[in-house]
């Protein structure tokens, strides 16, 4: 287990946009960190302007590649302090943390990671959409359309949609009708759809469809970035099935149920 005062580098999840959405550990951490690189083409500045010591030093990697960012690593390595190294949404998705935390094992140089609110929470939150409801999903599939990165074969939009539960789809919506094209092969072509533009940010966007309307729907938006596609019936509120948590007559460790009589 790592000892806090042996800690170089924070990996922090900024959450979706909303500085509000930080989490108060990163919070403090950005605060007091003597050195900030931050991902600047997603990451809300405010978070730096609003937070980061006057004199620390800030680096905006959107225009740096892997071998400069872990330039900077080095550069501070033996000086005081720590080095916050911001990404957006949560660490665990689509972050391309793991790279740097490979580089950072390989020099010995000792890190910690910070989740955040990801852009499907906030989404959802937006929504006001619970994901997992009884008798329509309980299940989430989280994936992308295959484009630069490519996807694995065996995880193409068309087999996971084979499972028809919910699916929340990063990356994509400058694909938009290809996405639809291998969902439309599973799913009915009325299945709700919503697409979620910069979830908690000031400009935020949501488009709600089906699946046949909402490609011409994110077209007349014109969103080609920085959107969440959440597809599922499980966006169609009026059909789910009240929980077994909070039914009378259901029992918990914590609650006897009632008889029925």
């Amino acid at each position: 287990m790592r000892k806090e005062n042996l800690v170089k580098i924070y990996f922090i999840g900024a959450g979706a946009g909303d500085p509000d959405l930080l989490t108060v550990k990163a919070l403090k951490i950005i605060k007091k960190a003597d050195v900030i690189i931050y991902a600047g083409s997603l990451v809300n500045g405010k978070i730096i302007d609003k937070y980061a010591q006057a004199d620390a030093k800030i680096y905006n990697s959107a225009k740096m590649n892997l071998d400069q960012v872990c330039q900077l690593y080095l550069k501070h390595r033996k000086k005081e302090g720590i080095v916050a190294r911001i990404h957006t949404g949560d660490t665990s998705l689509y972050s391309a943390i793991q790279e740097q935390m490979r580089w950072c094992d390989m020099q010995g140089i000792e890190y910690a990671v910070i989740p955040g609110v990801s852009s499907f929470c906030a989404a959802s939150a937006a929504l006001k959409q619970e994901l997992t409801l009884p008798g329509l999903s309980q299940t989430v599939i989280i994936t992308r359309i295959s484009g630069k990165t490519k996807v694995p074969a065996r995880e193409d939009l068309k087999h996971l949609a084979n499972i028809k539960a919910v699916m929340i789809i990063f990356l994509s919506i400058g694909h938009i009708d290809r996405v639809v094209k291998k969902l439309m092969a599973e799913y009915k072509s009325k299945t709700p759809v919503a697409v979620v533009y910069k979830a908690s940010w000031p400009d935020e966007i949501i488009i709600k469809g089906t699946l046949d309307t909402i490609a011409d729907k994110v077209k007349k938006q014109k969103i080609g970035r920085q959107a969440l596609i959440i597809i599922g019936e499980a966006l169609n509120k009026k059909k789910f099935k009240l929980s077994k948590l909070y039914d009378k007559n259901f029992s918990t460790m914590f609650r006897r149920g009632e008889i029925k009589k």
